[in-house]
């Protein structure tokens, strides 16, 4: 017999950790170094929690191929061998359409898939078992973030206007999906909202990842 979680995939989308191209909000504060620091430990967080998830599939989407840098093929590859997930890259000229081909791909093979970054430490294996139960009754499952935007979403169809437009990086992230769903007359459900680390304000909820940084976080600077 096939089992529940059989044909559910997990897909986690994260950049490369090229100094002065990851968590650029927070350099001024933390420095090109501790930031890059803050993103790979988010990524292997991330990607730690993915392991422990039921899904049967789980893939990390990165925004470059990771033969790009040298030295990122040993971080990534010990990565993907740590926590048995395969490697793809983005594909898409914005970040909806990458979203959009990612989950598109997942979903030629399963029946569900669901979607997270690396940016909300917050998301834990029931957090993404909810998700993937969410989708037994409903098109559509959103993890709302405090900001305005989602930290999870999750399909059993998709549509590509629930990605072609959206103001990504805003507080109107969310509205936005939720009137596209409603305009599709889908039905969807929406998870417990959580915070995600785009800022200073941000980190200061996670003092564990304060600590990871180590001496490179300072909130007094500007």
């Amino acid at each position: 017999m096939t089992s529940p979680d059989s044909s559910t995939c997990l897909i986690v989308f994260a950049r490369n950790a090229v100094a002065g191209r990851v968590k650029t909000r927070l350099i001024p504060t933390l420095g090109t170094e501790g930031a890059t620091r803050l993103h790979r430990a988010m990524t292997q967080q991330t990607l730690a929690t993915a392991a422990k998830s039921t899904a049967q599939h789980r893939e990390l989407w990165l925004d470059a191929p990771p033969h790009d840098d040298p030295p990122l093929d040993e971080w990534i590859g010990d990565l993907l061998h740590r926590y048995g997930m395969t490697c793809h890259e983005q594909r898409g000229n914005d970040l909806g359409r990458r979203m959009f081909y990612a989950m598109q791909c997942a979903l030629q093979a399963c029946a569900k898939v669901v979607l997270i970054g690396s940016d909300c430490p917050a998301i834990d294996p029931p957090f993404l078992t909810a998700a993937f139960r969410a989708l037994d009754d409903h098109d559509v499952v959103l993890g709302p973030a405090l900001d305005g935007g989602y930290v999870l979403i999750g399909a059993r169809r998709l549509d590509q206007r629930l990605f072609d437009r959206v103001p990504w990086g805003t507080g109107e992230v969310l509205s936005t999906t939720r009137s596209r769903l409603s305009a599709l007359n889908w039905s969807w459900t929406e998870l417990p909202a959580l915070r995600d680390v785009d800022d200073i304000d941000d980190l200061e909820h996670y003092p564990q990842l304060r600590a990871l940084v180590g001496s490179a976080y300072n909130p007094t600077i500007v």
